[in-house]
């Protein structure tokens, strides 16, 4: 007769839950905010370094000649900038940012499982699409970059996934 062991953790189904529409608004602020910190900084410290007579050289001719050419592509700079910080931070830090950190939320895939690094690239990308922020209101909080990338973010305590 053969005896088998049977890991008790593997048995039990695993159960997520969303994260709620107040979390996810509170983690996109927070995620927000201190991404704006982190560009502030950075602009000091490149004016401090002296590269201050470049940037206001390009300002200036570009606003006489080039007005909405320069938004559009300071936006779309901004946007990629964004996204770029978002996938470094939910990469390195297995998908959680400042925001998750705080409000005990994860992004993981809708099995539970955590997010591989192309996925977190897409989904980070994903935040770079015009009016992506919009798709995340209304009933249930599911934005594109969630609902494209088959992920979600899960109240880690509420799920009972308190992961390392």
């Amino acid at each position: 007769m053969e005896t088998r062991e049977q890991n008790i953790l593997t048995d039990l189904e695993q159960v997520t839950v969303t994260a709620s529409q107040g979390k996810r608004l509170t983690n996109y602020l927070i995620d927000l905010f201190s991404f704006y910190i982190i560009v502030a900084v950075a602009g000091v410290i490149i004016a401090y370094m002296g590269q201050d007579a470049f940037v206001e050289e390009a300002y200036s001719r570009s606003y006489t000649n080039f007005v909405l050419l320069d938004r559009l592509l300071g936006r779309l700079f901004g946007f990629l900038l964004y996204a770029s910080y978002m996938f470094f931070i939910e990469t390195v830090f297995k998908g959680k940012s400042l925001g998750k950190l705080i409000t005990g939320t994860r992004a993981v895939m809708e099995d539970g499982s955590r997010i591989p690094v192309k996925i977190s690239l897409l989904r980070s990308l994903s935040r770079a699409v015009p009016f992506e922020l919009f798709s995340a209101l209304g009933s249930g909080c599911n934005p594109w970059h969630d609902r494209w990338t088959n992920t979600m973010v899960i109240d880690e305590k509420e799920s009972g996934l308190l992961q390392k």
